[in-house]
């Protein structure tokens, strides 16, 4: 890659650190995508952002098609690239978009996996709750069916973010604050979790103290849970449960927006709740919650539905 076009990917990339404030995750997203461009058109004679042309684009494009990428791979890269040059328009650096003309692949829409009731009391009931680890895990998969947070937000609430007794959470993601309800389920395994597991966590061994005392959830080291660890955990329960697919911290997300709006709660509310931007995505879940109510109903009320 030209030494001028790294320098430029370099500045794009302090752009989307200081001005956009990207998450770690998407940030490294947007530059492997861009950079993995630049580098597929390095045998081209560019010296400069400004000499990437429209059929580079479209050539990249259709060699991932030919690559067998998925749709929403193609879409996602397709997106990064628009903003990358984009930027440099603005900047003055560029006169012409060369993703003008390009098509982002419509990707297919998968239909969420929801656990039904009994599924889901069944991996809330898992975890020891004798042990230490145990406590833990329950305050945490509690916490995160009775809230519907990401699994990023879970990990990233703090000792001041729940209010156990008074029955609500504080959420920060993006820059914005919800206030979500927490049941009296949650609130009593995260108050457990608070008096008898947490303190045994935090240990003689801790290190960043400063961490450890506003982080919530901790690990086996008395520090902030990660996603991996949380990851990993999630999976260890869901194995047991032997489902026809994988529960994943989203499939909690899923659940407690599907069975909010199966026992009466408006879009709205839900949509909220949830911290999704537009509307249309939390109707996704009225939708699945039609399909997943007319099975219950056919069950429970056709003679010959089951043995």
């Amino acid at each position: 890659m030209r030494s001028a076009i790294i320098q430029q990917l370099e500045s794009y990339e302090q752009h989307l650190k200081q001005e956009r404030r990207l998450s770690p995750h998407t940030l490294e997203a947007y530059i492997r995508d861009i950079s993995t461009f630049l580098n597929a058109i390095a045998q081209e004679e560019i010296q400069s952002v400004a000499d990437v042309r429209s059929y580079h684009v479209n050539q990249y494009m259709y060699q991932l098609k030919r690559d067998g990428r998925a749709a929403s791979s193609i879409s996602r890269i397709a997106a990064s690239l628009r903003s990358f040059f984009h930027f440099f328009i603005i900047e003055g650096t560029m006169r012409q978009d060369p993703t003008l003309q390009i098509e982002r692949p419509k990707a297919e829409a998968k239909t969420p996996h929801i656990l039904s009731l009994q599924e889901t009391e069944r991996l809330l009931s898992m975890p020891d709750g004798e042990s230490v680890q145990g406590l833990r895990d329950r305050a945490m998969l509690e916490t995160l069916y009775a809230t519907g947070v990401r699994v990023s937000e879970l990990m990233a609430l703090d000792l001041e973010d729940v209010q156990p007794k008074l029955g609500f959470l504080r959420c920060v993601s993006s820059g914005k604050e919800r206030v979500i309800p927490l049941g009296q389920v949650a609130g009593e395994a995260i108050q457990l979790y608070l008096e008898k597991a947490r303190p045994e966590m935090i240990g003689a061994n801790s290190t960043s103290e400063t961490a450890i005392e506003s982080a919530l959830f901790l690990n086996v080291r008395g520090q902030r849970m990660s996603r991996q660890g949380f990851w990993k955990m999630i999976k260890k329960y869901a194995d047991k449960l032997d489902l026809p697919f994988p529960i994943t911290p989203h499939t909690m997300r899923h659940s407690f927006a599907v069975h909010l709006l199966s026992n009466g709660a408006d879009v709205r509310s839900v949509q909220e709740m949830l911290g999704h931007s537009e509307l249309a995505t939390t109707q996704r879940y009225v939708e699945h919650m039609k399909k997943s109510s007319m099975k219950d109903v056919y069950t429970l009320a056709h003679p010959r539905a089951k043995k």
